[in-house]
């Protein structure tokens, strides 16, 4: 099969029998380019793997802005003409979810009060699902509950709690969104928002199709409230999210750096064989060159046995990184293919192609320095 191969490059079968002469140190130093694979291209992975595994918990944050009272400015509440101008702003697509808020005290199953923060919205369905029982809408009278409360004090809808000293019964347990949201209402009391006394808000959630629509949105709601003095702070929750995604390429590159420390590491060792396998073969090297071949002939077989030994090395990283990259989405996201993509690719091709360009450049010296012997002098010594 690789008898074409060898008839029009002979230094490929020179190079792969003088590196089977001595196995043990060809594997050893193989062994460090493999090493230096695995060391780039799984911590790579396990970055592209991290920062997938953040951005999924952060959720739909792309899509929302949040719109609050500026309170350096002096308001501290937004009005019902407020909400009618986010909305109006927001455009027709976008979900305006004004929120009031009172800090009560709350006893869950007959338990002590504690201090909750207490939410009023007029229409939960807009934002919210249940997991167990029903949303009423209108929504009127009860309690709407977080999953987590619900979790930690063994509730279910039909029973009571007493907000304020009054009992209210629990309507529904809202479904969790499993991710860091303004909105997530796992740990969230809620009440119908005409039970506050007070008719103004204290936040609007405006939520949109997309990322873009709420760039579009937050700045069609600055314009709006903003015109004369700053009345509201409006916070674009998708640049949590780039943040995020920059200060994870900033340490996906730092780990990948400190990985190639390894590669250059087994470059010494591929330079430290090929000048013992020079020393030791230095005769041989004088009958090749006085049977007629050139230097640059020598300069061939020597670099040929530095590239094979990256590109051996090479592949052996990369289908073990492979594995590990796998290994990595399964206990991460619970998908070893999910995140297998064109990033871990990249990683596997820059690992393998950096290994077999540290092989040549550790060969570069020895073989010049084999090239370069005497004829007469490599046969003397």
């Amino acid at each position: 099969m690789l008898e074409p191969l060898y008839r029009r490059f002979p230094s490929v079968l020179m190079a792969q029998r003088n590196l089977t002469r001595t196995k043990i140190r060809s594997v050893l130093a193989s062994l460090g380019i493999v090493i230096g694979v695995i060391a780039i291209a799984s911590l790579g992975m396990f970055g592209v793997a991290l920062q997938y595994s953040i951005s999924d918990n952060l959720g739909g944050l792309g899509n929302q802005v949040t719109v609050s009272p500026n309170g350096e400015a002096g308001v501290q509440n937004l009005t019902e003409r407020d909400v009618r101008e986010i909305r109006r702003a927001a455009g027709p697509d976008a979900t305006v979810s004004p929120v009031k808020q009172r800090v009560e005290p709350i006893a869950f199953a007959r338990g002590e009060n504690t201090t909750q923060l207490v939410y009023g919205i007029q229409r939960p369905t807009q934002v919210y699902n249940a997991s167990d029982g029903r949303i009423p809408e209108p929504f009127q009278s009860g309690a709407l509950i977080g999953q987590s409360i619900a979790d930690e004090y063994d509730l279910q809808p039909g029973n009571t709690i007493t907000i304020n000293g009054t009992s209210v019964r629990i309507r529904a347990v809202l479904e969790s969104t499993g991710s860091f949201s303004q909105l997530n209402p796992d740990n969230r009391v809620i009440v119908p928002a005409g039970s506050f006394d007070d008719r103004n808000y204290a936040q609007v959630y405006v939520t949109t199709e997309s990322g873009t629509a709420a760039n579009e949105s937050a700045m069609a709601i600055r314009d709006a409230l903003n015109g004369r003095e700053q009345r509201v702070t409006v916070q674009e929750l998708g640049s949590i999210v780039d943040q995020v995604n920059q200060t994870f390429q900033v340490i996906n590159t730092v780990l990948v750096g400190i990985a190639g420390i390894s590669l250059f590491v087994a470059g010494i060792s591929i330079l430290n064989v090929m000048l013992m396998s020079t020393v030791e073969r230095r005769e041989e090297i004088g009958v090749l060159r006085a049977v007629g071949y050139q230097k640059r002939d020598v300069l061939k077989v020597m670099l040929m046995e530095a590239t094979l030994l990256g590109v051996f090395g090479g592949v052996v990283g990369v289908v073990v990184s492979t594995l590990v990259g796998l290994a990595i989405n399964y206990y991460t996201v619970d998908n070893a293919m999910a995140l297998f993509r064109l990033a871990n690719l990249w990683y596997l091709i820059a690992a393998f192609a950096f290994a077999v360009v540290v092989s040549v450049l550790s060969g570069l010296y020895p073989a010049w320095k084999a090239a370069s012997e005497e004829p007469v002098e490599a046969l003397r010594g």
